[in-house]
């Protein structure tokens, strides 16, 4: 542990707010870092050299001042101690009898000041270590002895089925983004968070505690832009589980944002089919699959590919689909008979018809 200036700065401000004289801090080498008279920045303080040296309080009066020739002000200066080491001097400007009383209490205020901004900082790393945990073993990157090693360090249980919730702020910012973070953890202290980019942030929920609802999300992002894609419920724990999940999660949240880009949640089960065909949609099986339906991508057959998809939304029901399609049964009956003259496929075919479905899933 260091003083760096912004800390040394810290400790003056409260410091002088509690005594009201000026006051310096000093690093190991004894040069001015931090000062309530900003002229003796950087300059090396005789005194704050001696109390380093000799592990004790230096007190400077006018005398000892001049001895010196004013290379330190009269006051008085105590050394910095934080697990059993100096590592500064705190000084007091004035005159070092009417100050005895103050010396003690600053210095207290500069350890305090010291240990709680070390403590921040050990558990600022100890979070990300963790969170990089948290990361490695949803994508799987962690072999069995890594992943029970680190899980017994973080105390993160693996025997506990969790599910991958992605959460994707569509109007991202660096602060908007850790206060999201602290309020999942606090509201959740049985759930995991980790933060996978500036606008996607991945939550580990046990099982037995999911909820999609308002609670998630603090209130002021109710109306703010965000997308939640939830992974593969599994009653199964470890590492294989949650990989799975967050692999489903994160290709759930991929399809639904192109596919039904209004929509706020997106559930693995409402698209299973869809998400576990994802990996066929850039293979050559895929475009020769597809081939016969290349058609239905001229503009011209706009209206037709339209009428195709909001028919294997409605499960084939030819009522429901002429409804969504605010138009006349008969008139949804022309326009099949024109996919498939236009495709050379058959909605009586039952492969033909599964290549039109498999179109629809794959994002023709």
């Amino acid at each position: 542990m260091r003083l760096d200036g912004i800390l040394a700065e810290k400790i003056v401000k409260r410091a002088m707010k509690i005594i009201g004289h000026s006051v310096n801090v000093m690093d190991e080498q004894g040069i001015i870092i931090a000062s309530g008279d900003i002229r003796r920045l950087r300059q090396l303080h005789t005194g704050a050299v001696l109390a380093l040296r000799e592990n004790r309080i230096v007190e400077i009066d006018d005398t000892l001042a001049q001895k010196w020739n004013f290379e330190a002000q009269p006051g008085i200066n105590l050394p910095i101690r934080y697990m059993g080491k100096n590592i500064g001097v705190v000084g007091i400007s004035g005159n070092p009898d009417k100050l005895k009383d103050y010396a003690e209490l600053v210095r207290m205020t500069a350890e305090l000041i010291v240990e709680q901004d070390a403590l921040v900082e050990r558990q600022s790393w100890e979070r990300r270590y963790k969170e990089e945990f948290i990361l490695q073993l949803i994508k799987g990157n962690l072999s069995q002895q890594e992943m029970v090693r680190q899980a017994a360090f973080f105390t993160f249980s693996l025997d506990l089925p969790r599910v991958v919730l992605l959460i994707k702020l569509l109007n991202p910012n660096v602060e908007n983004l850790q206060h999201l973070v602290n309020y999942l953890e606090q509201s959740g202290p049985s759930q995991e968070v980790a933060i996978l980019s500036l606008d996607q942030i991945v939550v580990l929920q046990p099982l037995k505690l999911f909820n999609l609802d308002n609670t998630l999300l603090p209130s002021e992002y109710l109306d703010c832009g965000y997308k939640v894609a939830v992974g593969v419920r599994l009653a199964e724990a470890g590492g294989d589980a949650l990989s799975l999940s967050y692999r489903t999660a994160l290709t759930t949240l991929d399809y639904g944002l192109k596919q039904h880009p209004r929509k706020q949640y997106y559930l693995f089960e409402d698209y299973r089919l869809p998400v576990l065909l994802a990996g066929l949609a850039d293979s050559w099986q895929a475009e020769e699959l597809l081939k016969p339906l290349a058609p239905l991508r001229m503009p011209e057959n706009k209206v037709l590919l339209k009428t195709l998809q909001q028919y294997f939304l409605a499960n084939c029901d030819p009522l429901l689909s002429a409804q969504k399609l605010y138009i006349h049964p008969n008139t949804l009956r022309y326009r099949l008979t024109k996919i498939e003259l236009v495709t050379g496929l058959s909605f009586n075919n039952i492969d033909d018809k599964l290549s039109f479905y498999l179109a629809i899933v794959l994002g023709i």
